[in-house]
């Protein structure tokens, strides 16, 4: 902390406004101990603390500017991106949605102070429809809030802060070394994790004229049409027998049950397999084991002549998710 003091007196605001940016984007940067450290400043004289705090909120309220027209623009694919890396990202999107849906805008009040909500809040009020002024007001009071909070810290415990710093020093780089070796690691396993199963769900395609010889044998299985929302009806766009859902909004179909054993052929418009290889492990998770893309995608399946359909199925969904 002491040197984190030294540093924010020699550079100044800017590298508060860099740390409150910085911690918007989602990195690992402690901006909440920056304005504990901008407020043991001000108590020495050496910055104001009405210019931190000030200058903090409209940092906050620029970034997070951003961040709403993002998810106004993008919808849930801006939540699809921030919960990618957590465990279970289709569970990590439907319960920031669920929170922002029982307390509206109110939430920004105190999202700030929630660790994984704070990354999502402001996305989700644009993805929601909350009118700007009403975002404005609400993410401002959030902002001054916690950064009122963090200061006024620094500002009234500025005699202890020296004392802490000289214990935290003794054990500062192992703590460090510790955290970062830990989220290395966790991010390393995570991407391996996702590369393995992606070559094996390659590897397990299925090609347009073995779909078509299991069809035309009356074979059971379910077709999965990932292009999301419909197509004009006078354009052909589906596999005869499809059921089409929305990749962007699986957790709206989580009570739909896939017996186990039954095999599932997942398509999209493209010939990439990303969309696909997503909702198969989604799929995966839900304990269902006979998951293949078709090879190419909806352009390989016309591009040789093999049917196509404006009609297709959409799957019932509850009356909440709807």
């Amino acid at each position: 902390m002491n040197e984190m003091v030294q540093f924010l007196a020699r550079h100044g605001y800017w590298v508060l406004m860099g740390a409150v940016l910085g911690r918007q984007a989602c990195l690992p940067i402690p901006a909440n101990l920056m304005l504990v450290a901008a407020g043991a400043l001000a108590r020495s004289g050496r910055l104001s603390l009405l210019s931190a705090v000030a200058l903090a909120v409209i940092t906050f309220l620029l970034a997070d500017l951003a961040w709403y027209e993002t998810g106004r623009r993008l919808g849930e694919r801006t939540l699809h991106f921030l919960c990618g890396l957590s465990r279970d990202p289709e569970s990590c999107v439907h319960r920031a949605t669920g929170a922002f849906a029982r307390r509206g805008v109110r939430t920004l009040l105190v999202s700030k102070f929630v660790v994984g909500l704070d990354a999502v809040a402001a996305p989700l009020a644009g993805a929601s429809g909350t009118r700007l002024m009403q975002f404005l007001v609400f993410d401002a009071l959030g902002a001054v809030f916690w950064c009122i909070t963090y200061a006024g810290l620094g500002y009234i415990f500025s005699d202890q802060l020296e004392t802490a710093a000289a214990h935290i020093a003794r054990m500062g780089a192992f703590v460090a070394l510790a955290a970062a070796a830990g989220c290395g690691y966790y991010i390393v396993h995570r991407l391996v994790r996702w590369q393995r199963f992606v070559r094996q769900f390659k590897l397990a395609r299925i090609s347009p004229e073995q779909l078509r010889d299991k069809l035309n044998a009356a074979e059971d299985i379910l077709i999965v049409d990932l292009q999301g929302r419909s197509h004009d009806s006078t354009e052909p766009m589906a596999i005869p027998g499809a059921v089409r859902i929305n990749p962007r909004r699986l957790e709206q179909y989580k009570d739909i049950e896939i017996p186990h054993t039954q095999e599932v052929v997942l398509y999209c418009a493209c010939p990439g397999e990303f969309t696909s290889a997503r909702v198969a492990l989604a799929l995966r998770q839900k304990g269902v084991e006979h998951v293949r893309p078709l090879a190419g995608g909806l352009q390989a399946w016309r591009d040789r002549g093999f049917p196509v359909t404006s009609e297709f199925r959409v799957p019932a969904l509850p009356a909440t998710s709807r």
